[in-house]
């Protein structure tokens, strides 16, 4: 089932009687090549290049509820590639270009949307350390513009400009950065991964890893055990609590990050913008609510709910960045679990067990790196090599302290553990 401009029109005219599901629901056969514990955006794109860029299509994704249903359906939807350290520059770089032809890819409207971001500075010394950031995405190929004051207010005349504590000096334009509709993305690559011949079993968690020798042998599940030659765990905030059914211990720590969105208003905010004095973030969806979130809740947990202190905070910044927003209601909001690593990049190696690959630590970034986690992770498992760009993101990083990238360190701290 292809989708054009002419099979829309068709089926509108027809009562859209003519559309089937994206995916079959299979059930779990007992014996695979590569199971994908998680069947979030990172696990399908994992399994759907495993079959289109390897040929492997003995794949299961194994998902404890239904797809899209965990962070992938639950985050600000921002894609970019404006980081500075190497390392994570190379890879987000590498994402962002796969981002930009997964519409045709799929053959599926993930309604990705290069709007641009700007990130602001407040001080000359945010601006010198904006000048670096920029330069250093130029190197790598992306883009970057240097906007001073009239250059941001050209593109978002609503800020408080000269507010008293953060008076807006100008900014950083990203402009191939955007957003995408984030269930969306799941639905392409689920679609994609299915149609090339992989299973994807939902409601199916995982409640043992399977070893003998020091090789995994496969999983028990809740519908029962399933053989399988290897296994890749993909499942963001629960890495630690999964891994550990392997007897693993992650450098690894679980927090909550709360997300908000408007009521849907007019068309105002045509970008992204990110406060550079509070960690605040906006944009508005194309259904007209404003989407915007701030700073983790700075406790562990693995529960998907947030703290008022964390929610009056965020909205506090929004309002010292633009007061123009204090009418708007709040609709809804949510928290999705972050998997933090100690220099806040993230793992993408293989484990000391053979055949037991893991894929974590992606802090606030994992959105826009699905296609680019999923690609690497895919090379990784189906050649056993990493693949160049994501060579760094080694897990015995934490264990010899060689190969940090603290690209911005703000989960657990390796130096104080």
């Amino acid at each position: 089932m292809r989708f054009s401009a002419l099979r829309i029109l068709g089926e509108g005219l027809t009562g859209n009687s003519g559309w089937r599901p994206h995916w079959r629901d299979p059930e779990p056969k007992s014996d695979y090549d590569i199971v994908i514990i998680g069947g979030g955006g990172h696990g399908l794109s994992t399994a759907y290049y495993l079959a289109r860029e390897h040929g492997l299509r003995n794949v299961a994704v194994l998902e404890k509820g239904y797809i899209g249903g965990g962070n992938v359906g639950r985050n600000t939807t921002i894609v970019r590639a404006n980081y500075f350290l190497p390392g994570n520059s190379e890879f987000y770089s590498h994402s962002l270009r796969l981002w930009e032809g997964l519409e045709p890819e799929l053959n599926y409207n993930v309604m990705h949307s290069q709007r641009g971001i700007i990130g602001l500075f407040h001080s000359d010394a945010q601006r010198d350390a904006a000048v670096r950031r920029g330069n250093a995405m130029i190197n790598q190929g992306d883009d970057a513009v240097l906007l001073d004051r009239d250059g941001v207010r050209a593109h978002a005349p609503y800020i408080n400009f000269d507010n008293p504590r953060f008076p807006v000096y100008g900014g950083l334009y990203h402009p191939r950065g955007g957003t995408a509709r984030h269930d969306a993305v799941a639905w392409g690559y689920a679609r994609g991964a299915d149609q090339r011949g992989v299973d994807l079993i939902q409601n199916c968690e995982v409640t043992g890893i399977d070893i003998e020798g020091g090789r995994v042998t496969g999983v028990q599940t809740t519908r029962g055990a399933i053989r399988a030659r290897k296994v890749g765990i993909v499942v963001a905030g629960r890495s630690s609590q999964v891994a550990a059914m392997a007897g693993m211990r992650l450098p690894i720590e679980s927090h909550v990050l709360q997300a908000f969105v408007s009521e849907g208003l007019k068309p105002c905010i045509d970008c992204v913008i990110s406060f550079g004095m509070g960690h605040f973030y906006i944009s508005q969806s194309d259904k007209g609510g404003l989407v915007f979130g701030g700073d983790l809740d700075f406790y562990a947990s693995y529960a998907q709910r947030g703290n008022l202190p964390m929610a009056e905070h965020v909205m506090e910044a929004g309002m010292a960045l633009m007061p123009m927003i204090g009418k708007a209601k709040v609709l809804r909001s949510w928290g999705g679990i972050m998997d933090m690593s100690p220099d806040g990049s993230p793992i993408i190696d293989r484990t000391p067990i053979d055949g037991l690959y893991l894929n974590c630590g992606w802090c606030y970034g994992g959105f826009k790196a699905v296609p680019g986690s999923g690609h690497a992770f895919a090379h990784l498992m189906a050649t056993g090599r990493p693949h160049p760009v994501a060579a760094p993101f080694r897990l015995d990083r934490f264990a010899t302290g060689r190969g940090l990238m603290d690209e911005e360190g703000t989960g657990a701290q390796h130096n104080l553990h």
